[in-house]
């Protein structure tokens, strides 16, 4: 079943909400400009290192840097669990104490609340392990 409007979409995510089943989550519809904007803005309060956008992509992108390869792992092993359970997998790449993280949802090709959503707790879960230096 699929929803139905009275005017014609005139953005993107206007246009997504209109020919997405009733049953998909809004969390996977692509974020516009704005909102990824906004949300890079708040997930950028939380650390000295912000998310930036991937040039050529529609993704989001950071690097960590811990004090070592078993913080490092700690983290990942973190991040492992939450993307099992919210069956959203970050892509990523590891040497020694840095971690190098890369989010988008494959689903609606590009950003959407569900990378934010992660990108927020992988925040949380870097400041438990390495908390933030003055």
């Amino acid at each position: 079943m699929y929803s139905r409007f009275l005017a014609r979409p005139t953005t993107q995510r206007a246009r997504a909400l209109a020919f997405q089943p009733l049953t998909r989550s809004l969390s996977t519809l692509p974020l516009n400009s704005e909102e990824r904007t906004a949300a890079l803005q708040t997930l950028s309060q939380k650390t000295p290192f912000s998310w930036k956008e991937v040039d050529g992509r529609n993704a989001i992108t950071k690097t960590y840097e811990f004090a070592d390869f078993e913080q490092a792992w700690s983290f990942m092993s973190k991040t492992a669990v939450l993307a099992e359970t919210m069956n959203h997998h970050p892509e990523w790449f590891n040497v020694y104490n840095r971690v190098e993280v890369t989010l988008t949802t494959h689903d609606c090709g590009g950003v959407s609340q569900k990378d934010i959503d992660m990108a927020t707790s992988m925040e949380d879960y870097a400041n438990e392990i390495l908390p933030l230096r003055s």
